[in-house]
């Protein structure tokens, strides 16, 4: 990989930014892994969906984005939808076991 500095050309930008989107995604699914393996621990249908720590980990993820210099808002918007779905995934996952 190349710092962004040592970029020579919008190539060479475009295909770095193609090899993080490629290990966030790979990560992404690594994450999900994890979310469909709690499955086996969860007991109600509340416990899958965990409202409480839903909002303690958006907060989080806030404090994270701040961190990095990102704006909190984009990266809770994109976690909040992001989870929402692997909770829908979780859910269906649960229900089946």
């Amino acid at each position: 990989m190349k710092t962004p500095d040592e970029c020579q050309n919008m190539t060479d930008i475009r295909a770095e930014i193609d090899t993080i989107d490629h290990q966030v995604i790979k990560l992404l699914g690594q994450r999900f892994a994890y979310v469909k393996a709690a499955s086996k621990f969860k007991t109600s249908e509340t416990s899958v969906k965990a409202p409480e720590r839903f909002q303690t980990m958006l907060q989080q993820r806030r404090v994270w984005a701040q961190e990095e210099g990102l704006n909190p808002d984009v990266i809770e918007k994109m976690y909040s939808g992001l989870v929402n779905y692997f909770i829908e995934e979780e859910m269906k996952h649960w229900q089946n076991k």
